[in-house]
């Protein structure tokens, strides 16, 4: 297994539940949609254990922001295994989906999209992904971002399917 990659695409797709498909279509939102959105704006920190081969500490930081028509853009950075993934998007509420979207870039070279549902008084992303890590291996990726007034909880989780090697970790954020 390699770590540092498998541990990035992880990151990578753990973020992709931050950011909106939004910039394709527009964002008119009801206004407790966009409420909702406005109330995670700020500036959140996070700290956490990955769990695989070894353990390794998690730190990380977000910023969340108001962005064009309604939007929320958000940034982040994690340093793990001694190295720092930068997360990049937006989150929207598409009125013409009925579903908050979020889309992302990272230095990982990951760009993607996921959906969201509201749930109770906040939001949940769910992720499940198959790919190739830069071997080529098969991999099963999971990840779920559940936002709240004041917590931000990522958790993720990264199988080889070939071996069953993995990776998972959690990380709540609080501003």
């Amino acid at each position: 297994m390699t770590y540092f990659g498998t541990l990035c695409r992880a990151v990578a797709f753990a973020g992709v539940l931050f950011s909106t498909g939004a910039a394709t279509a527009p964002a008119f939102a009801a206004p407790a949609d966009v409420a909702l959105l406005h109330s995670y704006i700020g500036e959140w920190r996070g700290r956490g254990v990955l769990i695989g081969a070894n353990r390794e500490t998690v730190v990380c930081r977000l910023s969340l922001s108001k962005g064009n028509a309604d939007k929320v853009n958000y940034s982040g950075k994690c340093t793990l295994a001694g190295t720092q993934l930068s997360i990049n998007g937006t989150i929207a509420y598409i009125e013409a989906s009925k579903r908050y979207e979020a889309a992302m870039t990272t230095n990982a070279t990951f760009t993607g999209t996921a959906v969201g549902q509201k749930r109770g008084t906040g939001l949940v992303f769910n992720l499940r992904e198959r790919e190739e890590d830069e071997e080529g291996k098969d991999i099963t990726i999971t990840a779920q971002i559940h936002l709240s007034v004041n917590e931000i909880d990522v958790s993720f989780s990264a199988v080889y399917v070939e071996n069953g090697d993995s990776l998972r970790a959690e990380v709540p954020f609080t501003r």
